[in-house]
């Protein structure tokens, strides 16, 4: 069953690539070399050459796909396929994010949020407060979505305070992580509960139980270390900068608490209903369910956040619309290297899903003789480290260990924490086929190096801590 889903999987992304004709001849070990290859070519070229990132993924992703016997009629179709699905989601949410960002920043928003904030919980609780709010913000926020809203709040922050940026930004970074991964209605653990029959509800509170400790380990614990480890305080080329930082009349701060929950009601709009219409409690096709759905997409809950913020925190301080318009332009410049190597970035990672070698590696892994919990992480963790993808690292996961999960005979709550265990897998090592390392790393202004040391490690030690949790309700229940 599970090697006819793999094939049906494999199909799927075929059809999707326009391979439909083509069926990979290469076994788990050449595809797993191709990939070792491109991340270590990947590297090289880089750190030690210093050639671009942008172009080092477009040209690595051209020869893995090459390499990997991708017909030749279909390459441009496989090679752009990643970049254009990478791009559509993450471009127009970084970009009305990083407008969203420049509005409540240059009319000094984020200092008087910050200020507030760390007249409230004090500087040293600060880093602490941030990832409690991005907790909050990432129940129902995308990881790349809620980076962006919260991130000119951090810059303030650290700007206010005078510590180290990643201080602040990891605990941030890693809070909407944690949501992303454990905790439903975020399509990874809603796709997996699909797979093993799990209870949402339980699974959602399990998931909420696990994310915070989770949180507090991978991501202020390890935020304080690699803050004095690397400790820069400024951010070159920065999508936010200081430009609001002497403004005389800010807005209050609820105002700028408003603008910020506001996409984050209209998500959850999204969300909601569509966790209920899953839940059987309402039918999707209600016109009004729909049109909660429609706001609540990211990218729509953004653009409405833009258009309510530029009235509210632009012409209605007195900002003029020819200024106006010239500030939300300057907000697309420093983004546009972030976008397209985060492009690039899912066009390497598309390739690799194309190829087959999560599939191929993935059926191999099927037969494992350990505990399921163990080997449905395991499966996670290979897929994830193969191809990047955590959304498709945990369904791929999900599907092909199904039926022994299934033919197991779990209680309800075994069967959330080996759900839990999926998700743990699919965060594990994020590098460079990762769109995610990409985003995080740029917009934080760090080298690939540096990326790896921080950010990689964080999302590692965030997959070890989830596993030991979700093994641990295992056990007990």
């Amino acid at each position: 069953m599970s090697l006819a889903l793999s094939k049906f999987t494999m199909m799927c992304i075929a059809k999707e690539m326009k391979l439909e004709n083509w069926e990979q001849t290469l076994s788990a070990g050449p595809l797993l070399g191709i990939a070792a290859v491109g991340v270590l070519l990947i590297l090289v070229l880089i750190i030690k050459f210093r050639l671009h990132a942008f172009v080092t993924l477009v040209l690595v992703s051209v020869l893995t796909a090459i390499v990997a016997g991708i017909p030749t009629g279909s390459l441009y179709d496989v090679v752009m396929g990643g970049f254009r699905s990478t791009l559509g989601d993450v471009g127009i949410l970084v970009g009305l994010g990083a407008m969203l960002g420049k509005l409540v920043e240059h009319s000094g928003g984020a200092q008087a949020l910050a200020d507030t904030m760390i007249s409230k919980f004090g500087e040293k609780r600060a880093p602490l407060a941030l990832g409690v709010a991005s907790l909050l913000l990432g129940f129902p926020m995308f990881f790349d979505a809620g980076l962006v809203v919260m991130l000119p709040i951090v810059f303030a922050v650290a700007a206010r305070i005078g510590g180290p940026i990643l201080l602040y930004a990891i605990p941030t970074a890693a809070a909407f992580s944690v949501m992303h991964v454990f905790v439903p209605p975020h399509p990874g653990p809603v796709a997996a509960s699909t797979f093993f029959n799990t209870n949402l509800g339980l699974l959602l509170i399990v998931g909420l139980i696990i994310a915070i400790p989770t949180f507090y380990i991978s991501g202020y614990l390890w935020g304080k270390y690699v803050g004095k480890k690397y400790n820069f305080t400024e951010v070159v080329g920065a999508v936010f900068g200081r430009d609001g930082k002497d403004v005389k009349n800010p807005p209050k701060t609820s105002t700028v608490i408003a603008i910020l929950v506001l996409p984050m009601i209209l998500i959850f709009l999204n969300t909601g209903v569509d966790f209920a219409t899953k839940a059987g409690v309402i039918a999707g096709g209600e016109i009004w369910a729909q049109a909660f759905t429609f706001v609540g997409k990211s990218g729509i809950a953004l653009l409405i956040s833009v258009l309510v913020a530029l009235p509210v925190l632009g012409t209605a301080r007195g900002v003029e619309k020819n200024a106006l318009e010239k500030l939300i332009d300057s907000s697309l410049g420093p983004i546009a290297s972030v976008v397209f190597i985060t492009g690039a970035g899912g066009m390497y990672g598309g390739v690799l899903r194309s190829s087959g070698i999560g599939n191929a590696i993935a059926t191999q892994m099927e037969g494992l003789g350990i505990p399921v919990i163990l080997a449905v992480y395991l499966v996670a963790v290979v897929l994830r480290l193969a191809q990047g993808s955590a959304t498709v690292a945990l369904t791929t996961a999900a599907g092909l260990m199904a039926p022994a999960v299934l033919a197991g005979d779990f209680s309800s709550m075994e069967i959330v924490a080996i759900t839990l265990a999926a998700a743990a897998g699919s965060v594990i090592g994020s590098h460079v086929n990762d769109s995610g390392f990409w985003l995080v790393g740029r917009l934080l202004g760090m080298d690939v190096k540096t990326t790896l040391k921080t950010w990689t490690m964080q999302q590692t030690i965030e997959s070890v801590v989830g596993f030991v949790f979700a093994s641990i309700i295992f056990v007990i229940f």
